[in-house]
């Protein structure tokens, strides 16, 4: 075992959630080495930057383009936290226009997306960067090491020490796992991954652990919501019917209006080149389906700006969109937890170094940045006064 691959922390998973957990753990004064392992490239899970190699010079929010913060329990710890990052110029609120669609295009003067509810933030840089921003500011030691594109597919643990290996045959070594990804604890890792029995439960037979047992129990009945984006990357000729400035607007389709188009929000995205991209979200399973199955992915992309500009005839906002240069796409099979949060009682397992964080635990904010931001709070606290 190489030493370089000796943590005192562990963290499976680098998004909203594992990110606010170390800048605050951190900030609390643990001063041990902390390995950050990430399947993706890059830190901030579903709030992620599309930087196209196919596309020069763009930038698109696929994931999460801003965030939303009800707290309507006034929670002073999220309180706290959003006030630094507004005073750290890592977010600001957002001025965008939100609008949301129904038929005849009436607009609802009232939101009801629970994603732009409340107060609304985007990052002063980009959301692919905000995880980064937030570990920076409080990292001064240099205590964290970064591993992208590493899977990890089993964990094991013995005499109070955990291992985990990764897809690649690479193993880390660590006093104290955290858990911001649920995948190695759920179900669906098995079709995922690929293996014949859940990590943890791999890791941590039943009977040894009750927090673990009703971790794992619980995880059975949460499932998650499979999403596909399409990029939409327009001609310089391409722009809004008015003069609208802002770099974001959302467009959201209420209930009927989804269930008829397929679409759930439709983001519009100023680049710096003054070009508009577009961010297409649907949910819908059977559209989803309907894609994966189609053998000619040019046509469907074709029928998909027909719905595209049907949607916004007659619109006062949004030109029709004659031409593009290009339609990417993004899979996400776990976008948003649903079902019911796993309780806070269950966030730290002392008997096994083991703790979790995300935004499926029963905090405000359950599927949300909010929740995840949350549940980092929450777990950065306990673990300070425990070890």
């Amino acid at each position: 075992m190489e030493k370089d691959n000796i943590y005192d922390l562990a963290v499976i998973g680098g998004g909203i959630s594992s990110c606010v957990f170390v800048s605050n753990y951190l900030k609390k004064g643990f001063d041990g080495r902390i390995a950050i392992i990430e399947n993706g490239r890059n830190l901030g899970g579903r709030s992620s930057t599309r930087i196209s190699f196919a596309n020069k010079g763009w930038k698109l929010n696929h994931g999460s383009p801003n965030f939303n913060i009800f707290n309507t329990s006034h929670n002073k710890l999220i309180n706290t936290f959003i006030k630094e990052l507004l005073d750290l110029n890592i977010i600001q609120i957002d001025p965008s226009e939100i609008i949301e669609l129904c038929k005849d295009n009436i607009h609802n003067s009232e939101i009801s997306s629970v994603f732009h509810r409340g107060a609304n933030y985007i990052s002063t840089t980009s959301m692919s960067e905000l995880s980064q921003n937030i570990i920076t500011c409080n990292n001064f030691k240099n205590q964290i090491d970064y591993f992208f594109q590493t899977l990890i597919l089993k964990l094991d643990y013995e005499k109070n020490q955990w291992t985990l290996t990764s897809k690649n045959g690479i193993k880390f070594k660590t006093k104290f796992l955290i858990c911001a990804s649920s995948l190695l604890l759920h179900k669906r890792s098995l079709d995922i991954l690929n293996i014949n029995q859940i990590p943890l439960r791999k890791a941590i037979p039943i009977n040894k652990d009750k927090k673990i047992d009703k971790i794992i129990n619980l995880l059975y009945e949460q499932d998650y919501i499979h999403r596909l984006t399409f990029l939409i990357y327009t001609k310089s000729n391409y722009s809004y019917k008015d003069n609208y400035k802002n770099k974001y607007r959302y467009f959201i389709l209420n209930n009927l209006l989804q269930e008829e188009y397929k679409f759930e929000r439709i983001i519009f995205q100023k680049q710096k080149n003054n070009k508009l991209g577009i961010v297409l979200h649907t949910k819908n399973n059977e559209f989803i389906k309907e894609y994966f199955k189609s053998i000619n992915k040019v046509r469907f992309k074709e029928k998909l700006i027909d719905k595209f500009n049907e949607l916004f005839a007659n619109e006062k906002y949004i030109n029709k969109l004659m031409e593009y240069q290009d339609i990417s796409t993004m899979s996400w099979r776990a976008s948003q937890p649903y079902g019911s949060g796993i309780p806070e009682s269950l966030q730290v397992c002392e008997d096994h170094n083991i703790a979790f964080c995300g935004d499926w635990f029963d905090f405000e904010g359950f599927g949300r940045i909010e929740g995840a931001i949350l549940s980092g709070l929450k777990l950065s606290n306990k673990i300070n006064s425990l070890y």
